[in-house]
């Protein structure tokens, strides 16, 4: 019934379990999406007045003025993010 999404899952199935190598507080952040949803969710209220803009630089900028205004009222700080900024510490050494 479902064979290319099987097909696709076999095909990718290295990407896929590479996941799984990461520790449970990383494979969390990762598949938690809710905060990229809220952000995007955030942008659409600013960018749904203005459906056309002049040019790229314009849209740029609005997007760029519309994520200063909303990581102002971003108080939260993410849960146990102790533990998962050790965690990611650990994994990417040189990246942090």
């Amino acid at each position: 019934k479902y064979l290319a999404a099987v097909q696709s899952w076999e095909n990718n199935w290295d990407n896929l379990t590479a996941f799984l190598s990461y520790p449970k507080e990383i494979r969390k952040l990762i598949y938690t999406t809710n905060i990229i949803e809220s952000f995007n969710a955030s942008l659409r209220k600013y960018t749904r007045n203005k459906k056309v803009f002049p040019n790229d630089d314009a849209a740029l900028k609005s997007i760029y003025l519309a994520a200063q205004s909303i990581s102002k009222k971003w108080k939260k700080t993410r849960s146990k993010w102790g533990q998962i900024y050790n965690q990611l510490y650990i994994c990417f050494p040189n990246r942090l």
